[in-house]
């Protein structure tokens, strides 16, 4: 088997780790090419030949492996995230082992699945890909926040970081939704592909990242603590059994959104800072990435798309 790895040097903590699905995996006859990159080298320089290979590995944040699944959607190349980063919630919510030699048998058993991924628009006219969550507003300012202390704390940085931000900017929020033009206000808005975030908590109620449209969530309220009836709604909800969530969240869907506001929000997409404001874009892919996945990950998202990985 050919295997390339893209390895995100400054991610998470650097424990080594993709060193240990390498030992885990090679066999007689594999070729493993690892490019590695502390955030200078462009990925798409490493991936310029990925057809060669039977199979990409990015190992790093989130952030890392959008970037990966954005460079390589439509193409049908696999894809296996390697959960290298601080919060790791893609491997989460495809329901992926963390341990090196569980991800080498993965890799090697080659189950695969195709999932919607997003494409964002910026203001400056930059385009990237996200597999998780884009947003503006209070959402970026806790991911701000976070950037200092992740290494130190982990994904409690994250909650560090909303604690001495309870005061977010309130805007004035207008989205375009497939045509549809809405007006609300709130301190943020997310365009939702996977819905789990940190502690299984689900921040909508049903989690289909392999339905063609986005979940865009406004948060509309004035304050952190107007959030945290619909905090307790999502903490009760991780069975799937507590649908409702309380009004500080206005739910829309759509395959395409716009979002302005007034004043300007700051805008994020999984986890990557982005140091620029509304408006965005958000576009749907659907069915763009091609991701190595458990057998777990087939039961909750539909056992019968999978389709083995064929070799040469």
């Amino acid at each position: 088997m050919k295997l390339l790895i893209v390895n995100n040097l400054s991610s998470g903590f650097r424990d080594g780790a993709i060193y240990d699905f390498m030992r885990a995996f090679a066999q007689d006859g594999d070729e493993i090419c690892m490019r590695c990159t502390n955030g200078c080298t462009d990925l798409a320089d490493f991936l310029r030949d990925a057809e060669d290979f039977d199979a990409v590995v990015a190992a790093g944040g989130d952030g890392t492996v959008a970037t990966a699944a954005y460079l390589l959607a439509e193409t049908g190349i696999p894809l296996l995230p390697f959960p290298a980063g601080t919060a790791n919630l893609l491997a989460m919510n495809l329901a992926s082992p963390a341990e090196p030699h569980a991800l080498a048998k993965l890799m090697r058993e080659s189950l695969l699945m195709d999932f919607d991924i997003g494409e964002i628009e910026l203001a400056n006219g930059a385009h990237f890909g996200f597999t998780m969550i884009a947003g503006a507003g209070y959402d970026a300012t806790i991911m701000q926040g976070a950037e200092s202390t992740k290494k130190l704390l982990g994904p409690m940085a994250y909650f560090t970081s909303a604690f001495v931000n309870p005061t977010p900017q309130f805007s004035k929020i207008t989205l375009d939704i497939d045509g549809e033009h809405v007006e609300t206000q709130g301190v943020g808005v997310l365009v939702v592909n996977f819905s789990k975030l940190q502690f299984d908590i689900s921040l909508i109620h049903e989690n289909k990242p392999r339905d063609g449209v986005f979940d865009v969530v406004v948060m509309n309220t004035h304050d952190a603590v107007g959030l945290i009836p619909a905090l307790l709604s999502c903490m009760l909800d991780r069975t799937g059994e507590f649908p409702a969530r309380p009004g500080s969240l206005e739910v829309y869907r759509g395959s395409e959104v716009t979002v302005h506001a007034d004043p300007p929000l700051a805008v994020q997409y999984d986890g990557e800072v982005t140091n620029t404001t509304t408006p965005f874009t958000a576009r749907m892919l659907p069915e763009a990435a091609r991701f190595v996945v458990s057998e777990e990950c087939l039961k909750l998202y539909d056992e019968e798309s999978a389709e083995p990985l064929l070799l040469d």
